[in-house]
């Protein structure tokens, strides 16, 4: 965990408009690169805010389908002043050095292993009302506070029913969804009945990494790609976007939303 002071810090800018040029001063995010190892060996440099580290290790291995459990994992080591994730599994797991990274904070990866992934199996019974999302992204974005002070990050959130329960901020939208895959990972929490939210586009990137965490729906502030319509229908995921003036466009899995 960490404080968002840490990540947060104010520099000297001018700001002009039509008439004057002013000094003024400005909260701004910080960018580091987070060196995730595996058992010591280096795995991927992860542009990032640099909070919650440990969370965006476990997520970004759990992404990547090097640990799905809690229990392969030993321990794992944070060092906050060089920006090093140790992970330590209980097993040692290889991990090819051709498949070593550096992940800017856009988070683009490979989607190889998509073609092994099934649809979900979601239960008849779950709805999601579109007067709760409705709130639920009221609630999400009122939450942003990293966000409304710096205007530099994106953010991902889970909600269960209609309250949230774990939100997380970061310079790349990949990241935060990352974060609360490890959030979820390292706590044993079930989510297989969860809802996420997010502030950014829907791409198949996006598609991949909520599919592989076996979330039945994404809700989102914007809007997804052609590609990740088509992805989120094979994987029977629920995806509402563009959720923005008291509306939203149902995109997948119409059914599951109701009145």
């Amino acid at each position: 965990m960490t404080d968002i002071n840490q990540v947060i810090k104010t520099i000297d800018i001018h700001c002009a408009d039509n008439e004057t040029i002013s000094p003024v001063s400005v909260k701004i995010i910080q960018e580091v690169s987070l060196e995730v190892l595996l058992n010591g060996k280096f795995v991927a440099s992860i542009a990032c805010a640099g909070n919650y580290p440990d969370e965006l290790a476990a997520g970004f291995l759990k992404s990547e389908r090097i640990v799905s459990t809690r229990d392969q994992i030993l321990k794992i080591e944070v060092d906050n002043n060089t920006h090093h994730v140790n992970v330590l599994l209980k097993e040692d797991k290889k991990y090819s050095a051709a498949n070593t990274t550096s992940i800017a904070s856009s988070g683009a990866r490979d989607q190889a292993h998509i073609d092994s992934l099934l649809p979900l199996r979601v239960p008849d019974s779950f709805r999601i009302k579109s007067g709760v999302a409705l709130k639920l992204m009221k609630d999400f974005l009122e939450g942003t506070h990293i966000h409304k002070e710096t205007h530099g990050t994106h953010c991902s959130a889970l909600a269960r029913e209609d309250k949230l329960f774990v939100l997380r901020e970061d310079i790349g939208r990949h990241n935060t969804i990352d974060m609360l895959a490890g959030h979820c990972l390292l706590r044993g929490i079930n989510i297989d009945d969860a809802i996420l939210f997010t502030t950014g586009r829907i791409s198949s990137e996006i598609v991949y990494k909520v599919w592989n965490m076996g979330i039945p729906a994404i809700i989102s502030h914007s809007a997804p790609t052609l590609k990740a319509v088509e992805l989120l229908r094979k994987a029977n995921i629920t995806s509402v976007g563009y959720v923005r003036g008291g509306k939203m466009n149902i995109y997948s899995q119409e059914r599951r939303v109701i009145i």
